[in-house]
């Protein structure tokens, strides 16, 4: 157990799944206090035992974090049980559809403005008049597809283009309160989502993305949760505006460079987390 974060208290949205336990679990190595929120289908529960398994500090928060009414809840029940608020992460997000825009689906579209955009909108207006009590910070989840744009998810990278511009936005807005504000931008990182068994991928689509990544494989959820603690810890002091690509270099990449990629650098690196909820997540539901 370490202490980078230690006193800290902190919501992570999408906190059942993927990246979002890995940034549950690292926090509460660190000394955080962390409410697990997610869908009630999400294994959040799950994750707050394993988590005060570790001697960590957890509590579940269940709802639909796209409501200002749930999202004040959240909010609400950090400060009633642990006094404060230190920390907002805005990772929650969906990935249901690869299409080409003129087959994408609108019931589709719907579902990741509801889940991307709006979620991190009313959960950053609540968390905020606790923010600057405590001078704390706002981490959100962008995306590769927010710098680039992607073929066949386009929609996708819309509502992480937004992410990328309302955090910027706020760190300007908001540091007059002393509230710091960065963005997380992942490339292909082995979740659910980029699984043909688990996410809408194809395995063309699979193959092409581990080959334009030049360190030729995909991130872990424990790689991202690296850079979270870095970007909510008192360590980044200086640094707010921020968009950290955790993409093993994606956006920088021009054409099949993964398959030159070093041996031991297409190998993932063990971490230290009991990561059991990596390859979970509801895809395909819509609610």
């Amino acid at each position: 157990m370490g202490d980078r974060l230690k006193g800290k208290v902190a919501i992570v949205t999408g906190g059942g799944t993927g990246i979002g336990e890995a940034i549950c679990k690292k926090f509460a190595r660190e000394g955080a206090s962390v409410v697990v929120a997610g869908f009630p289908e999400d294994p959040v529960e799950e994750v707050v035992k394993e988590i005060q398994k570790e001697g960590g500090s957890a509590l579940p928060f269940t709802a639909d974090l796209s409501t200002e009414a749930n999202a004040k809840r959240c909010v609400e029940t950090a400060v009633s049980q642990y006094g404060k608020l230190d920390i907002l992460v805005n990772n929650a997000g969906v990935f249901p559809e690869v299409n080409m825009l003129q087959d994408f689906s609108e019931e589709a579209f719907e579902y990741m403005l509801k889940n991307n955009v709006k979620t991190a909108f009313v959960m950053s207006k609540a968390a905020l008049p606790e923010l600057h009590k405590t001078k704390g910070n706002i981490v959100s989840a962008g995306s590769e597809s927010g710098v680039l744009g992607i073929a066949q998810n386009t929609p996708y990278g819309g509502t992480k283009g937004f992410i990328h511009a309302f955090m910027r936005g706020l760190a300007v807005e908001q540091a007059q309160f002393g509230v710091r504000c960065n963005i997380v931008g992942p490339g292909p990182i082995d979740t659910a989502w980029t699984h043909e068994s688990t996410g809408p991928m194809d395995s063309k689509m699979v193959k092409t993305m581990k080959e334009a990544t030049p360190m030729g494989r995909r991130g872990t959820p424990e790689e991202v949760a690296n850079v979270y603690l870095f970007l909510a810890s008192d360590e980044a002091s200086y640094v707010t505006g921020a968009t950290y690509m955790v993409d093993g270099g994606i956006t920088i990449a021009k054409g099949g460079v993964g398959s030159q990629a070093d041996s031991e650098m297409k190998k993932e690196p063990k971490g230290e987390l009991e990561l059991e909820h990596s390859k979970e997540g509801h895809t395909s539901i819509r609610k």
